[in-house]
């Protein structure tokens, strides 16, 4: 029996390869998101050890207030990009995630289609056997032999 080619094969091979090129941007993307996350942190880190300046002349202690300020705005500007790039890294995820459940659904079809192919070759097969069976019993009873049992 010829076996039936499964029609969508090349919308399935699409869709794998769909889902493996959004696993590779996930995987970017959460990657971006953790290094600008340790930026933040590290941003923080440093602004949160920065000595604070206790008696310094006038025009030092306004620039040294001016580079904390600057710094404090750094650290936020820092852990501001982390989070945007946390959640990017989230949407992109949520891309992969559905491709691949597109790439699942046609994966089920195949299975199907292989099934019922395996099911047409048992069923032929099995119709072989039955006409080889018959065959036979016809054979014998045009012989003259006894005729073969039947339910």
């Amino acid at each position: 029996m010829k076996r039936g080619r499964f029609r969508l094969q090349p919308v399935l091979e699409l869709r794998r390869t769909e889902e493996r090129a959004a696993a590779a941007a996930a995987a970017a993307a959460m990657n971006a998101a953790a290094d600008a996350d340790r930026r933040a942190t590290e941003y923080e880190a440093a602004l949160r050890d920065s000595p604070m300046p206790r008696s310094l002349p006038a025009g030092t202690f306004v620039a040294a207030m001016v580079l904390l300020r600057t710094a404090a705005t750094d650290a936020s500007e820092a852990r501001s990009l982390a989070i945007a790039q946390a959640e990017q890294a989230e949407a992109v995820r949520a891309q992969w995630t559905a491709a691949a459940q597109r790439t699942k659904a046609l994966e089920r079809l195949a299975e199907r289609h292989r099934e019922a192919q395996q099911h047409a070759m048992d069923m032929s097969e099995e119709r072989a056997a039955d006409d080889l069976v018959t065959g036979r019993a016809g054979r014998a009873s045009s012989t003259g032999e006894e005729p073969a049992w039947t339910d």
